[in-house]
């Protein structure tokens, strides 16, 4: 049987390498951009779900939300500005991610079918980040323990999820924050001795969706080169 999965933020950097990565199996993908509507917007994770589960015969086995922003908030801005940037990250990197599992969920129990969720966090949940990305920390904060809500409350249902939390990888997002801290500096905190890359990432995110063992959901997986160890 084909395989239907949605990725969010599937046009560049993490999310394109992800979709290149399963692009070789026996799987149907329908991939989201930034074309498909900010989704900081409410009403699009639902129109996204919607759109593609037309695009895919009414079916949808595994959902990836890897979509997500990572802007700068420092707290000298207005009181109005910190709190519309603090939204904004949380709405896209949390809310919007919510959204999805919910309707993910829905569907599959709606069908009787296992589904699998791989929620992309990122480091900072644990390790926490810099004073003007505090919103982004808790956002994929959030992520984890929605992930791990997730897998406690559904593993009886086989619904499964997974969350995978890569440290600085090599995305254009990533190497404007390395180049604005001092790119050599930050390095040196990578026993690794450099960053991620996308496919090493997409090929975890690879592994949960299509062959990670039931008795791994609410699995929580670190990428990041020995620069955070839990």
């Amino acid at each position: 049987m084909t395989l239907h999965i949605l990725v969010t933020g599937g046009s560049r950097g993490i999310g394109a390498a992800i979709v290149e990565e399963l692009s070789d199996d026996n799987v149907l993908i329908h991939a989201t951009s930034s074309a498909h509507g900010d989704l900081s917007d409410p009403t699009i994770p639902s129109e996204i779900w919607h759109n593609a589960l037309q695009e895919m015969g009414g079916r949808i086995d595994i959902l990836i939300n890897n979509a997500g922003v990572f802007e700068a908030n420092p707290i000298d801005l207005s009181d109005i500005e910190w709190l519309d940037g603090w939204e904004r990250t949380m709405a896209i990197n949390l809310t919007a991610s919510a959204q999805l599992c919910r309707l993910a969920i829905l569907h599959w129990q709606a069908l009787g079918q296992e589904g699998r969720i791989i929620n992309v966090a990122s480091r900072a949940a644990y390790r926490g980040d810099s004073p003007a990305h505090w919103h982004y920390a808790a956002s994929k904060g959030g992520m984890v323990a929605m992930t791990k809500s997730i897998a406690r409350g559904f593993a009886a249902q086989q619904i499964y999820a997974f969350a995978i939390c890569p440290g600085f990888t090599m995305t254009g997002m990533a190497e404007d924050y390395l180049e604005s801290r001092g790119g050599d500096k930050l390095l040196a905190d990578i026993p690794l001795g450099r960053v991620a890359m996308p496919e090493e990432v997409a090929t975890l995110v690879r592994f949960c969706a299509l062959e990670a063992p039931p008795s791994m959901t609410g699995a929580v997986l670190d990428i990041n080169g020995a620069s955070y160890v839990r």
